[in-house]
């Protein structure tokens, strides 16, 4: 079996995308002071997470191998099988690193406890450190991980994207997206609206929940369920479109299916809009729960 490499997952701090924007710290300041805000804070913040890096850097086992990257290069980055990854930061890091993942058990350390929700990032970088130990005498197939849903959106010329959190499909500058709807009972409907968003049970604590919520409260998902939420947003009901197949729920092995009828709709997952697909019109949207799922330590 091939020596476990670490690959570290983080993103830039403000401190330093400020520093590259400005080129000195002077200059940082003076740029948040103008906006009533201290640099102490963001100091304060990088600290933190350069700290945590440096307790699961020296947590490494001696014999592992080791490899850090940022969220902006996940895409060219290539992972193994026997990675495992740490994931650094908030809870959308651990979303954003998801869709690259093939199995690979994730650990997610908060470097700032009680400042996130710490949903997906679970532990302390100390209580990580421990568990790298534990993985290195015991091995990663005996970590007791949740298997997170995951939701996919393919193309019918093949391009697929997948998300942890839920696939937005509508117009790029949020106009209204028109496509015909086909749900998995076999009903059809054309329809204009500000777009769809399909969640998983983890991302049915953040954009779908707001949704659900102003539809009275529709029971959505656990995260490990197998199961997906479907929610047309805002459809107009005019004489050649309709607005009353709205929301679902799709399970393994149903899909739900877009039609475009516009020059042109985008597909993107987890708010990155820059990573998306875009399908011209006739082309078909099929969305499914993802044959992925996210092993997320716990």
């Amino acid at each position: 079996m091939a020596t476990p490499r670490l690959v570290i997952v983080h993103r830039r701090t403000e401190l330093q995308e400020l520093l590259d924007r400005h080129a000195t710290r002077g200059q940082a300041e003076f740029f948040l002071r103008t906006r009533g805000r201290s640099i102490s804070d963001v100091q304060g913040r990088h600290d933190r997470i350069a700290a945590a890096l440096v307790a699961v850097r020296a947590a490494i086992p001696a014999e592992w191998r080791q490899a850090e990257v940022e969220r902006a290069d996940l895409s060219r980055f290539l992972l193994t099988a026997e990675d495992v990854i740490a994931v650094v930061g908030q809870d959308g890091l651990v979303a954003n690193t998801a869709k690259y993942l093939s199995g690979q058990p994730v650990i997610g350390i908060d470097p700032e406890p009680g400042a996130n929700p710490g949903i997906l990032v679970r532990h302390s970088p100390e209580a990580a450190a421990a568990l790298l130990g534990r993985i290195s005498e015991a091995g990663a197939p005996g970590l007791a991980c949740l298997d997170l849903a995951t939701v996919t959106a393919r193309l019918d010329d093949g391009q697929e994207i997948s998300a942890l959190n839920e696939v937005f499909i509508g117009h790029a500058s949020h106009q209204s997206a028109r496509y015909q709807l086909s749900t998995p009972d076999g009903r059809t409907e054309r329809q204009s609206s500000s777009g769809l968003i399909v969640s998983t049970g983890t991302g049915a604590t953040g954009w779908c929940a707001s949704i659900a919520g102003d539809r009275g409260g529709r029971s959505l998902p656990a995260p490990t369920d197998p199961a997906l939420a479907w929610f047309v947003r805002e459809a107009w009901p005019s004489p050649i479109t309709g607005a009353s197949l709205t929301e679902g729920v799709l399970v393994a092995g149903e899909s739900l299916r877009i039609t475009v009828a516009s020059d042109q709709l985008v597909v993107f997952g987890d708010g990155m809009e820059t990573d998306r697909l875009t399908a011209s019109w006739g082309q078909e949207i099929t969305v499914v729960l993802g044959g992925r799922p996210l092993r997320l330590v716990a």
